[in-house]
């Protein structure tokens, strides 16, 4: 247990803090934040990822192969870099910064995340985020989608001075584009060096992730890769401290309990059984769930024969 772990036990305000979990992909580092052992979810929120920062030098490339998911959706932000995504459903997009990438695998979905061949020869920048969001019961075994949300659809407002991105859900008065299936919210916000905002609870589970510079929330220093979540009902303030900041707040309402393993994230253990045996010879044609990705079908990731992510989340 870490010293803000320790003093995060008996404050008034906060419930739990989690560091970032750093784990060495190859070309970069990931920290993972969720989920979490002593916090599994955060609102519908049940996997957070923050990719980089990193640069890859000339000659490397991100290169994730065909891979499968059920019963989520998976949400993509880049703060730096582009990523190509491509999915069984044949979708081919180039993932940029400040875009909204919502991928709803419903009843299953194939895809892949590669540096672009025309970046091949440069270094390229990668900085971002990446999200599983558990979707309601009655939408899990829906048909999957793939929607991009370019930049300059997304809300850009200021909330007391505070310049605000609104990516998911609804908060401050204002609305995403993108289409979700539960009460969330999810914003990128930039903090000037003392400056304060208060991220208002509303029945909400919330929480505050620090993706640069040095935050207090309610009174206690947090460092990039941290995430503060508050006590039911709790609202939170934070302030940049001496340099400027940016955070992302996300939060909504519960939606119970979730199995999860590897890839796969279902209300029910059977259909993640399912899903295993599926994938156990990877994409098929005649597959229910996991088509092959036209163009970028001759390898995927196999299905692993122990994975460290898996268990039961509330």
């Amino acid at each position: 247990m870490d010293h803000q772990t320790q003093e995060v036990a008996n404050h008034p305000t906060l419930g739990h803090v989690i560091s970032g979990r750093e784990r060495d992909l190859g070309s970069f580092s990931v920290h993972r934040v969720l989920p979490y052992m002593m916090h599994r979810m955060v609102g519908p929120f049940i996997f957070f990822d923050h990719m980089g920062p990193a640069v890859l030098p000339a000659g490397q490339r991100m290169t994730v192969r065909p891979h499968p998911h059920i019963n989520l959706a998976t949400v993509t932000y880049l703060f730096e870099g582009v990523i190509r995504h491509q999915d069984s459903l044949g979708s081919d997009q180039l993932i940029e910064p400040g875009a909204i990438n919502w991928m709803m695998a419903g009843r299953g979905i194939v895809h892949s995340e590669r540096t672009p061949e025309s970046l091949r020869g440069q270094s390229v920048a990668m900085n971002g985020i990446q999200l599983w969001v558990a979707l309601p019961e009655e939408f899990e075994e829906s048909e999957p989608t793939f929607v991009h949300h370019p930049k300059h659809t997304l809300p850009s407002f200021e909330k007391d001075g505070v310049p605000v991105r609104l990516l998911l859900g609804k908060a401050f008065g204002h609305e995403s584009p993108v289409k979700v299936h539960s009460d969330m919210f999810y914003a990128d916000i930039s903090l000037k060096a003392g400056q304060k905002f208060v991220l208002p609870s509303e029945g909400r589970e919330i929480a505050v992730y620090i993706v640069e510079g040095s935050v207090t929330v309610e009174g206690m220093v947090f460092d990039p890769y941290s995430m503060a979540i508050a006590k039911p009902g709790c609202d939170l303030t934070v302030a940049a401290c001496q340099e400027n900041a940016r955070i992302m707040v996300l939060g909504g309402q519960t939606l119970g309990k979730r199995h999860i393993f590897w890839n796969f994230v279902s209300s029910s253990k059977e259909r993640i059984e399912e899903a295993k045996a599926l994938w156990s010879d990877g994409p098929r044609a005649t597959s229910r769930r996991f088509s092959p990705i036209p163009g970028d079908d001759k390898e995927f990731i196999p299905l692993p024969h122990e994975e460290p992510v898996k268990g039961t989340i509330m």
